[in-house]
């Protein structure tokens, strides 16, 4: 596993819309291992989108309470509900902002193995993975944010 450098505040990337998995590869694999790898050695890090590290692929990973999810190709199937919470990103140190995100949403994603997963997350694992699938379409939290603030 290696340790990847963080894509900061105006790299070109983070804008960029990341293309499907076609086949998942051992290049894919070490990829997201690598991914997990970044996150677990980046202190408040909850979760990670390829083009955080410079890969354009629809890959995430997130640290839940009891294990880590790698999602190949993950879309929102269904969101329903509410919250206006803080929300923080590793590729822009030092900001916050309070941004409007559903309560519940389920997710459709493809497992390390290949296999089909749905994953239902409410409130906190709601917002990481709507942040996670907004940065695979280009999007940064601080386009949505409202309240930034710098600390």
């Amino acid at each position: 596993m290696v340790l990847r450098q963080i894509r900061m505040f105006e790299d070109e990337i983070l804008r960029k819309k990341c293309k499907p998995v076609e086949k998942i590869t051992e290049r894919i694999q070490e990829i997201l291992d690598d991914m997990v790898e970044t996150l677990h050695n980046t202190p408040n890090g909850g979760a990670l989108a390829a083009n955080q590290i410079g890969i354009l692929r629809r890959l995430v990973v997130v640290d839940t309470e009891n294990s880590v999810l790698k999602l190949i190709n993950p879309e929102i199937i269904s969101a329903e509900g509410s919250q206006f919470e803080p929300e923080a990103c590793l590729s822009f140190p030092g900001l916050w902002g309070k941004v409007h995100r559903p309560q519940k949403v389920t997710v459709r994603a493809l497992n390390e193995k290949g296999e089909e997963i749905i994953i239902e997350g409410t409130d906190f694992m709601a917002k990481c993975l709507c942040h996670e699938i907004d940065h695979l379409d280009g999007l940064v939290f601080i386009d949505k944010a409202e309240e930034l603030t710098e600390i």
